[in-house]
């Protein structure tokens, strides 16, 4: 392929050399850089990328792709191609390189602070009963037909994003769900193609500090960007962000929610509590007069929303109410209010919930199946803002008639610091609390102690299989620590 033909659609400048030349691949990693080769020059957070210009002009790469001067040997014939943003030129160079995939795919982007995971999944539980092949990236995994990758972004870089489009359109996928992150949309890993369908979900503050956003109004605009760069929008009527979100907006709009003036809305809902299970029971109802009653396995309001918005996405593919219906009920998705049998006489579950807002909106919710305690287990992750941990402590200790606080991923800090950080935020309330250090203790004590009607939940791990400490993943499964602890315990 021609540098040229690469460069199409984005506004560049040919500084040195000729842009007329023969690219063999597409590289960003200095490490990956070879011979004849278009390498962009990244800023990361911890390195630039320009700084390897002089290495790549040395390994004979053929173009440049820089947003400001370097250094090269004056014997080299490298071409250098100067942009704005070479974040936002790689998106539009990748999707070249691939040739365009989305372009023959339907997308569809799900972002918001809460319910982009689930809402994913239970989109493409929904289209696959239909009878559509649909490919996914998220949080936790990309899935390519029968091929599952596990993520480190929930967004991927756009090159990698570039690169699953190909891959799920050589696998005979028509439809795309992904996840979309504020950090996605602010790096431009989402530009180079149309979405066919743009969701917000909600919005309370998070992924604000350093590295992240600088504030809730960066945070609240990223989310926006997502209505520049689709076709259609499908937003939470009843998210007081709605507006804000919207804010020059491109795209044909759409509304969901529990208020009747919404296209799509939810009422009459109906919890189900049996041992061991949570879930809700509703009638949904649309402009267009279709009206008919669903069932979630997963508890409160927060699950109406997420069955809500892939409803009201579904719906544009012609899918079948029974087909909504059977969707619906069977679904689960791993670490998102994951029941796991235990006890005829409690119920205990794993959830992701990792900051503030969304514990507080687990805890709440759990607290209307009036369970006769709500206990809580959770830790806090290391190298991530003090605040998340006071917050964590203080809605624990509110909501939850007992926490358990024990750790997470520690990371580069040690464990028992974390848990003091969160015993600060449970002592400003007059919650009972327990620390526990190791977390398969601390788990092992959670369903020794279990009492009759009981609603365990244990919080922050979520999908993850892995404890980080000091650099370093260790494998550490929830779902297998409960296994091991109940062989333990039938001995």
């Amino acid at each position: 392929m021609r540098c040229e033909e690469l460069l199409k659609g984005i506004p560049y400048e040919c500084v040195r050399g000729s842009k007329d030349r023969e690219i063999t691949e597409v590289v960003y990693d200095s490490r990956k850089i070879s011979e004849g080769c278009l390498f962009i020059c990244i800023c990361g957070y911890n390195v630039d990328g320009h700084s390897f210009a002089k290495e790549a002009a040395q390994k004979r790469a053929a173009v440049l792709v820089v947003s400001k001067d370097v250094e090269l040997p004056a014997e080299s014939d490298i071409t250098v191609i100067r942009v704005e943003d070479t974040r936002y030129a790689m998106a539009f160079i990748a999707a070249a390189y691939f040739g365009h995939p989305a372009d023959r795919l339907k997308v569809i982007g799900i972002t918001g602070t809460k319910g982009k995971t689930t809402t994913t999944y239970l989109i493409k539980s929904i289209l696959e009963r239909a009878g559509y092949k649909v490919g996914l990236v998220g949080t936790i995994e990309t899935i390519i037909g029968d091929k599952h990758i596990p993520a480190s972004n929930t967004t991927p870089e756009s090159f990698l994003l570039q690169k699953y489009f190909k891959e799920m359109e050589e696998a005979g996928c028509e439809i795309v769900v992904m996840e979309v992150a504020s950090q996605g949309l602010k790096l431009h890993r989402t530009q180079g193609f149309t979405f066919e369908a743009g969701i917000f979900t909600n919005l309370e503050p998070d992924h604000i500090g350093p590295n992240e956003h600088a504030d809730f109004e960066e945070y609240q605009a990223c989310k926006g960007l997502l209505f520049r760069q689709c076709r259609l929008g499908i937003i939470n009527q009843d998210d007081a962000h709605m507006q804000a979100i919207l804010e020059g907006h491109t795209c044909q709009v759409e509304t969901y929610g529990f208020d009747p003036r919404a296209d799509l809305y939810a009422e009459d809902l109906k919890l189900i509590h049996t041992p061991g299970e949570l879930g809700i029971e509703f009638k949904v109802k649309a402009k267009d007069g279709e009206s008919f009653e669903v069932e979630v396995p997963a508890p409160g309001r927060f699950s109406v929303y997420n069955a809500l918005t892939a409803i009201a996405v579904c719906r544009h593919f012609k899918v079948k109410v029974s087909q909504i219906q059977k969707a619906l009920l069977g679904a689960h998705v791993k670490g998102r209010i994951e029941m796991v049998p235990v006890s005829d006489r409690f119920t205990l579950l794993i959830d992701y919930a990792h900051n503030a807002m969304s514990l507080k909106s687990l805890l709440t919710t759990l607290r209307e199946y009036e369970p006769k305690r709500l206990v809580c287990l959770f830790g806090c992750g290391g190298n991530r803002s003090k605040i998340r941990r006071f917050e964590m402590g203080e809605v624990s200790g509110n909501y939850a008639d007992l926490t358990i606080i024990t750790s997470d991923n520690p990371r580069f800090e040690k464990p028992q610091d974390i848990i003091e950080d969160i015993k600060t935020g449970i002592q400003k309330t007059s919650g009972s609390y327990i620390e526990i250090c190791d977390r398969k203790e601390a788990i092992a004590y959670a369903i020794d102690h279990g009492q009759p009607g009981d609603i365990i939940v244990l919080a922050g791990k979520g999908h993850e299989d892995y404890q980080e400490i000091e650099g370093v993943k260790y494998p550490m499964d929830e779902r297998v620590l409960i296994a091991d602890i109940l062989k333990e315990r039938a001995k």
